[in-house]
This record gives structure tokens, sequence and C-alpha cells, in this order.
């Protein structure tokens, strides 16, 4: 019998990760699977969790901070983050979560950066976003987040001017904004404020290059999508199935 991997998430067919981890199965001649468990809600998540080929699962939205009610145990990392996109099934049938999401981005982030960046702006304030503003923190980059429907300390689209974005050298999309099909959406900002000393970072990898990255590369910036960030996550994730 085969073990099963997975990825639960909503709207999910468009996976990154079962596409990834079915390559790698073959190539590495694996007895294992990657399934996407397309969940309407969370609840049907208990379902999976009783299957015992399930060996270990990815999260993806818009479960991340949803699921951690249902696990047993998270891992220092991800309960600082307050989200988790990789869940380890232990041999005691205990579930831990844990969170990849800021490694990938921090590897993938780091080759980008120059000595001019000391303040990001964090567009979107999901799961995802808390991952990000984790590994900022690691890495010394002040950040503040940007929201249709923003909380204290946040910024809203309409406040961001030239002062903020010639002071914000980082600006990092965690809004779905972009992602095929609507490729043509992007985040409403004062893109002609960009400079080439700014980096643009796109959680989004397909399209490969969003409109969020082809305005800030007109503009002389550095871009990148998300896709170095799921590859190196998708790995983590199998190193922590794993260990």
């Amino acid at each position: 019998m085969k073990d099963i991997y997975g990825l639960l998430g909503r709207n999910i067919g468009y996976s990154f990760s079962k596409g990834y981890f079915t390559e790698k199965f073959e190539k590495e001649s694996l007895n294992c699977e990657y399934n996407n468990f397309d969940l309407i809600d969370i609840s049907e998540l208990k379902e999976i969790i009783e299957n015992p080929s399930v060996k270990g699962l990815n999260v993806t939205i818009p479960y991340k901070e949803e699921v951690v009610s249902y696990l047993d145990k998270l891992d220092p990392i991800a309960k600082e983050i307050g989200a988790v996109n990789v869940i380890k099934f232990e041999k005691n049938q205990k579930l831990t979560g844990y969170n990849s999401d800021y490694y990938g981005f921090t590897e993938s982030l780091t080759p980008l950066l120059n000595p001019k960046i000391k303040k990001a702006l964090i567009l979107g304030t999901g799961g995802a976003s808390k991952a990000i503003a984790f590994a900022l923190d690691r890495l010394d980059i002040s950040h503040t987040f940007v929201s249709r429907n923003p909380d204290f300390n946040e910024l809203s689209y309409k406040d961001l001017d030239e002062d903020i974005i010639k002071s914000y050298k980082l600006i990092v999309n965690c809004t779905p904004l972009g992602t095929h099909p609507n490729v043509d959406d992007c985040p409403d900002i004062p893109y002609e404020h960009i400079t080439e000393n700014h980096v643009l970072y796109d959680l989004i990898y397909n399209p490969a290059q969003t409109s969020f990255m082809k305005k800030g590369l007109q503009q002389g910036a550095k871009a990148s999508n998300g896709l170095q960030m799921l590859i190196l996550q998708a790995e983590k994730s199998w190193e922590i199935w794993n260990k």
C-alpha cells in the first residue's frame, strides 16, 4: 500500500505541490502518492486524519491558521508565526504542525537583497503573510502590513504615497491578486514611485511573471515570483515528514 501525502486547501486544482511531489516520487522510485484534499470546510479534515495511509500534509489558503486547533502540538517556530503549512503524522498518530514557508521565503529572498533595504511592505494579512513577517524579523528588516481593512499599526492602500514607497524598498505581495487566470490584476500601489533600489517579491508563481512584477521591472526594480520559495518549502516539508 502506498504512503499518502497531500495538500489541504480550497479550490486547489492549480496546486504546485501535487505536480512537484508526483514527479519527485516517480524520479526517486518512492512508493508514495500525493493528493489534493480540496475541503469546503476545515471540519472535513477529520476524515483525512483517520486514514492510516496518510503520512504527511501540506496546508494552503485558507486553512493555515484554522488547522492549528486540530493539531496536538506545534513546532516552536510555527507557534511563534501562528500559521502552519506542514503537518507531520507522528508514530503515535499525534499531529505536529510546522511552518516551512518562512524558510523557503528567507532562502529565496536573501540573494535579492541590497544594503539599502531596511524596511518592507507586506501586502495582505493572511496566513502566508505571518511567515513572511517572521522571516523579515529574522533578517532584521522592519515591516508594515498593508490591508484593505487595516487594523492598528497597519496601512491601507490609500495611505501609500511617494514617501512611503521610497522608504520601503522591499514590497512583498501576499495577496492572490494576479494569479492565473486573472493575470491582469495586481495590488493597487503607486508603482511610479518604485526605483532601481527596490525589490518586488510576489508569492504567486502562476503566471511566472505577474503584473505586479512587470510594473516593478518597468521601473528598474528587481522582481521575483514565488516558485523558488515553493520548491524550498516543499523540500523542507519532505525533510520534516521523514525526520
